[in-house]
């Protein structure tokens, strides 16, 4: 999914065609948080201590989850009002090519920090057990055609080739749609951030076992073997290659997996290496008749 929450470099291009000038303005990638290892091995002495630190740490967690989720609300009501604003200027068709690019611009980027808010909320209301599903019998395949629906907009600016295998039969499951399909315009948007144009981008569906299949290939940049174990977790990302300014922030997949194990699934990554692509797998229980 974009999660960026700045101007891209095309955007800010836009904006300052709008006003006038040019410029070259040239952003610094944020590298992912170090991940640091410790022994679990403490002195006996330590383990109350060690006990009233897990209940700080807890504490703080529950306030971290707290004042995420009410940023996120509050951020929502602002994007919305400005969504609605650039609602009303595209009523005016006799407004000024420039004015009518600022206000695709900005439709644009409301678009991506929106994204990026739900993501924050549904990270936050993860890891607080808070995350609701509302699931119904639900056919696979008309998620996953949603799904590339939702996306091939995307696809097309890109210009990706965007191409599905799926079963003739329903496949069905008991999960929640709305939040199964994000999964899969997750999973979707990941694969079109990091393959180049021109690019190849395949899902697969197939029923086995008692359980759906469902595979997103990509012809991409690939995944690092040392990457691989950490992909789903939170903002951590593959290294963008130096073009690309939309890497976002890491949070996209690790959604993706918060909602996979929810619907008592699984997902796992695969890549040969660097320029080899990548394949997301997720594994979901078929519905008992």
């Amino acid at each position: 999914m974009n999660e960026e929450s700045m101007l891209s470099r095309s955007d800010h291009a836009g904006v300052n065609e709008i006003n006038g000038h040019t410029a070259d303005t040239e952003f610094d990638d944020v590298d992912s948080p170090a991940m640091f290892h410790h022994r679990t091995a403490e002195p006996a002495g330590r383990t109350q201590i060690l006990a009233f630190r897990g209940q700080d740490l807890g504490a703080e967690n529950g306030r971290n989850n707290g004042f995420v989720t009410v940023l996120s609300h509050e951020l929502r009501n602002s994007l919305g009002a400005i969504r609605g604003a650039a609602q009303i200027l595209r009523r005016d068709t006799s407004a000024d090519p420039r004015a009518v690019k600022a206000r695709m611009l900005i439709e644009r980027q409301v678009g991506q920090m929106k994204r990026l808010v739900d993501d924050l909320l549904d990270t936050s209301r993860g890891r607080s057990g808070q995350l609701c599903l509302q699931c119904e019998r639900v056919d696979l395949r008309v998620l996953a055609t949603h799904a590339m629906q939702t996306v091939e907009f995307t696809m097309q600016q890109r210009h990706h080739q965007m191409t599905a295998s799926l079963p003739d039969a329903p496949v069905w499951l008991q999960a929640d749609p709305a939040r199964l399909e994000q999964v899969f315009v997750n999973l979707l948007l990941n694969a079109a951030k990091y393959t180049d144009a021109g690019g190849s981008i395949e899902l697969f569906l197939e029923p086995k076992d008692g359980a759906a299949t469902v595979r997103i290939r990509d012809s991409g940049i690939g995944i690092a073997s040392e990457l691989l174990p950490h992909v789903f977790d939170l903002f951590v990302q593959a290294d963008p290659l130096p073009h690309r300014v939309d890497a976002g922030l890491g949070i996209g997949l690790a959604v993706v997996r918060s909602l996979v194990e929810r619907h008592g699934g699984c997902v796992t990554a695969a890549s040969a290496g660097p320029r080899c692509g990548s394949e997301f797998t997720v594994r979901l229980p078929l519905s008992v008749e």
